[in-house]
């Protein structure tokens, strides 16, 4: 028995953990798959399912959903045209390089799916937003994920390596950058639906001061939008921050010794030397903040409940409003269309960014 038990050991240890996994992770993900190829619905003492084929999908692409997921569409106007064909021409640039230099078949397919993905995305901005016309939910998680993610990156970048520096209070700093991390997302989103309200919110008078007293920005969908992202901001900051800080103090200080010695300025030694170094973690950090961005659906929900109308509407949320109202075929499918963008991108951006910088290394 004791020998059964030491060959056997490491399996007794991980089949609890395969286990969780498999309820928990596994389980739901074939089930949702199951649900996002069928109608179901609710009765007494039960539920009726009946295999709906691609339909739930047809639905938000193509459908009576089209709209919502995606956007109205219309006639393009000029300058709607002329950012699709730029698009257009660019990425059969990109593949055209691609195949001229090192080709291969896995490759290609790889880049093939980014540049249908972007190639859609891009007729679909000069479809709906360049042509004066509302986009949907895909086009409002992608402003939370390009933009806010972007600033979000820029800030905690810039704070992470004006701590890295001998100044005094750098570790003071340090706790309170991080602080906001510690608050739940619903916490966020309510705290600054405070602090956004004009009227009766901690800051009314100072919203009366500058004029504003009387603007309902949740009736504004871009003002509604950059409100939400600044809440996102404020909550994901201190993440940037903090992976950053680690990246910029994992430096060695002789290369920037080095660099001073030889009568390089500032600039140029975070340009190329410090820089460089800290590029493949920040291609990390940026990835983790992509994937975790796609997922929002707290700060909307509390802060406008997706209002005005869906202009602030996550694909995330509406696949949670689609479940709330048990569609739960259609709540499936938009959470698989999200997985597939999510995963698209994400892969993309890994293969052409992080993974290119590791190659290009010496």
């Amino acid at each position: 028995m004791d020998q059964w038990l030491d060959r056997h050991m490491g399996r007794l240890f991980l089949t609890p953990a395969v286990v969780l996994i498999l309820i928990f992770s596994v389980f739901p993900l074939v089930a949702s798959l199951i649900l996002a190829f069928s109608r179901l619905r609710l009765s007494g003492g039960g539920f009726k399912m009946r295999f709906a084929g691609w339909r739930n999908f047809e639905k938000q692409l193509f459908g009576s959903e089209q709209f919502h997921l995606l956007g109205t569409f219309g006639p393009l106007s000029g300058l709607g045209w002329i950012v699709g064909i730029a698009a257009t021409a660019g990425l059969l640039y990109w593949m055209y390089r691609y195949c001229r230099s090192h080709f291969t078949v896995i490759g290609f397919v790889g880049r093939l799916i980014t540049f249908a993905m972007a190639l859609g995305l891009a007729w679909l901005f000069s479809a709906t937003l360049l042509s004066g016309r509302p986009f949907g939910t895909v086009g409002t998680t992608l402003f939370y994920v390009i933009v806010g993610c972007g600033l979000q990156f820029l800030i905690g970048t810039a704070l992470a390596f004006a701590c890295s520096q001998h100044i005094s209070g750098s570790r003071t700093f340090r706790v309170i950058f991080f602080v906001p991390m510690m608050i739940t997302p619903i916490g966020v989103g309510y705290i600054f639906r405070m602090m956004f309200d004009t009227t009766k919110g901690p800051f009314a008078e100072v919203w009366q001061w500058v004029g504003l007293g009387n603007w309902s920005w949740a009736t504004d969908p871009w003002a509604a939008r950059m409100f939400i992202m600044i809440a996102d901001s404020w909550q994901w900051i201190p993440f940037v921050f903090i992976m950053m800080l680690a990246a910029f103090e994992s430096v060695p200080r002789d290369l920037n010794e080095a660099a001073e010695i030889d009568g390089a300025g500032k600039w140029m030694t975070f340009r190329e030397i410090i820089w460089p170094q800290v590029l493949p973690i920040a291609a990390t950090v940026m990835l983790i903040r992509v994937i975790e961005a796609f997922k929002i659906v707290d700060l909307p929900n509390i802060m406008t409940s997706g209002g005005p109308g869906i202009a602030t509407e996550s694909v995330s949320l509406q696949s949670y409003y689609a479940w709330r109202s048990l569609d739960l075929g259609s709540a499936s499918a938009i959470a698989y269309i999200l997985l597939f963008i999510t995963v698209v991108i994400c892969v993309s951006f890994f293969n052409l960014v992080v993974l290119a910088r590791v190659r290009a290394k010496p």
